[in-house]
């Protein structure tokens, strides 16, 4: 999925391999994620994509931030984290986020831009699982009676 602000960009599902990076949109007030090479495509995650960074994530911090907290404060200290949507009970936020190991939720729209992270992993689709399933099914020899 892709926030809500990201609507009016052009987009396109992920694919296992995707090499992406965090991005800024044009005319947009968030930020998402991007192929490397296509700058102005956003790229949707459905939740559940498993997602390695190249380096240990950090978060954007506003000019402010910088005088009153640690530049520690800025980095989550792991390079994978899984997509997930939050606030969906709330159609005017953000709801793109990522969580990390140790059960930190960030929002997409918070991390620094121009942050390299590759699609390691898709969710499986529930219907996708019943098709394989059914196909399974129907290739099994039937019990003798």
């Amino acid at each position: 999925m892709c926030d809500y602000s990201l609507h009016g960009v052009a987009s396109r599902p992920a694919k296992v391999g995707d090499r992406l990076v965090t991005a800024d949109f044009r005319n947009t007030l968030t930020r998402g994620f991007a192929a490397v090479g296509e700058p102005d495509v956003a790229v949707c995650l459905m939740p559940g994509t498993e997602l390695a960074f190249e380096a240990e994530v950090e978060r954007h911090h506003a000019w402010l931030q910088t005088v009153f907290f640690h530049k520690d404060k800025w980095k989550i200290p792991h390079k994978v984290g899984r997509f997930r949507q939050i606030n969906m009970d709330n159609p005017a936020t953000h709801h793109d986020a990522i969580e990390f190991p140790d059960g930190r939720v960030v929002l997409l729209t918070r991390l620094r831009p121009g942050q390299h992270a590759s699609v390691l992993q898709l969710p499986v689709r529930p219907h996708a699982a019943a098709e394989a399933n059914s196909e399974q099914r129907a290739a099994s020899p039937a019990p003798a009676r």
